[in-house]
């Protein structure tokens, strides 16, 4: 039902095609709403695009947000929109994690967890937000190279605004950038690439400490932060884990 309320707002205020939710009282109580055309986005979908169309879907994405971020905040909070889901907190997360970190692992998770803590207050404040931007909620069309809308939007909330831009990463770091870029220039908002970068992996390290005791979760969560150990932190910034390469290419 806040999902119902919420995109009523969001639909007519944005570029974004999104779905538009009609409740049912049933019994029992469902919505229904038209389906967007399109396919998911993964990674391997993102490598086959073109330039052009890798700056399309950051435009539009940047777009998006850009929109979505300049509505009325009590419009929301009348609405019924809380606060994002919480994260485990750094210390809780590496601890529950600790014990299916692989060896190699535990000193990036520590440095990545100390960083996390040591984490300011977000600086460009909180707002509402989608904060669930990855490829498993676009339907793109693989096609044309076109982004036709985005659509699950029980996650979102009131939150950090560079949290906002985390999910993208799922897709690639690259398509992060560019969003980042466009929203800059869309919004004249600087955001930290080094701060979003932190909070993907740190993400990923308080998935891991919910799953450790999951099997069948758990050794997918680990293979991800092995994965992003090994990638360069966007920008030279003191937020970046100590120890990691940094990449010239902050936003």
């Amino acid at each position: 039902m806040r999902e119902a309320r919420l995109l009523a707002l969001i639909g007519p205020a944005v570029t974004m095609r999104v779905p538009a939710l009609s409740l049912h009282d049933g019994p029992p109580l469902f919505s229904r709403h038209g389906k967007l055309p399109g396919e998911h986005l993964l990674a391997a979908d993102y490598a086959k695009l073109t330039e052009a169309q890798r700056g399309g879907l950051a435009s539009a994405m940047a777009r998006f947000y850009a929109e979505l971020h300049a509505m009325d905040q009590d419009r929301f909070a009348a609405a019924g929109a809380g606060e994002v889901s919480p994260w485990l907190a750094p210390e809780d997360a590496l601890r529950r994690a600790w014990p299916v970190l692989p060896e190699t692992l535990r000193a990036f998770a520590e440095r990545t967890a100390a960083a996390w803590a040591a984490l300011p207050p977000d600086p460009l404040g909180t707002r509402f937000g989608y904060f669930d931007g990855h490829g498993w909620n676009m339907a793109f069309d693989h096609a044309r190279g076109v982004l036709n809308g985005l659509y699950d939007f029980a996650d979102a909330g009131f939150g950090p605004l560079h949290r906002e831009f985390i999910y993208s990463d799922w897709v690639d770091p690259d398509l992060t950038t560019r969003i980042v870029t466009a929203y800059g220039r869309l919004t004249g908002r600087r955001l930290d690439r080094a701060r979003i970068h932190l909070l993907s992996v740190a993400l990923r390290l308080s998935e891991l400490g919910q799953y450790a005791d999951d099997p069948s979760h758990a050794p997918a969560m680990v293979r991800t932060l092995v994965d992003w150990s090994g990638r360069k932190v966007p920008g030279d910034s003191i937020l970046a884990p100590p120890g990691l390469a940094l990449d010239a290419c902050q936003s």
